[in-house]
This record gives C-alpha cells, sequence and structure tokens, in this order.
C-alpha cells in the first residue's frame, strides 16, 4: 500500500465536498477509499441503457455519502459486487 500511494493526497470521502471547493483537485494525485453503504436497483436510462447507483461512505460520518453512478462496462463488470465492499 506504501508503494501504491507514493506521491499521492489521501482525501477521506466525508472531506471531498470540502476539498473540491478550498483545492483544485485537478492538479493534485489524490486517492480515496470508500465502503458500498447502499445500492440501488440496476435502473434503465431513457436511451434503454442499463445503469447502478452505489452510496459509498468512509464510516467516518456516517452523514456524508457520495454517489457513483455506474454506466456501460464499468456496470456489467461490478453491477453485482456487494454491499459493504470497500
Amino acid at each position: 500500500m506504501d508503494r501504491k500511494m507514493a506521491n499521492r493526497k489521501l482525501i477521506r470521502l466525508s472531506q471531498l465536498k470540502n476539498k473540491l471547493a478550498t483545492e483544485n483537485l485537478e492538479e493534485i494525485d489524490w486517492v480515496t477509499f470508500g465502503v458500498i453503504v447502499k445500492k440501488v436497483t440496476p435502473q434503465s436510462a431513457n436511451n434503454g441503457r442499463t445503469f447502478s447507483i452505489w452510496r459509498l461512505n468512509d464510516l467516518r460520518d456516517l452523514t456524508a455519502c457520495v454517489s457513483l453512478f455506474l454506466f456501460g462496462e464499468v456496470h456489467k463488470e461490478h453491477w453485482k459486487t456487494d454491499q459493504g465492499t470497500v
């Protein structure tokens, strides 16, 4: 993990909104981790394609969740991922 995190900044999901408002994250090599705390049943978009929505949390602030929308190949590959997965 130390090798993978070298020269990267860890930003907790619960801090992401504040960091987006105060820092230019496009200029930083950053990483975050999250736990799938809720999964919505896959849905169909207007164009007929199926997608998933996951709610992610870092387990520090349970009120601060991030919604992650999965489309295309990402949806096909990961839609069965279990709730509780990091």
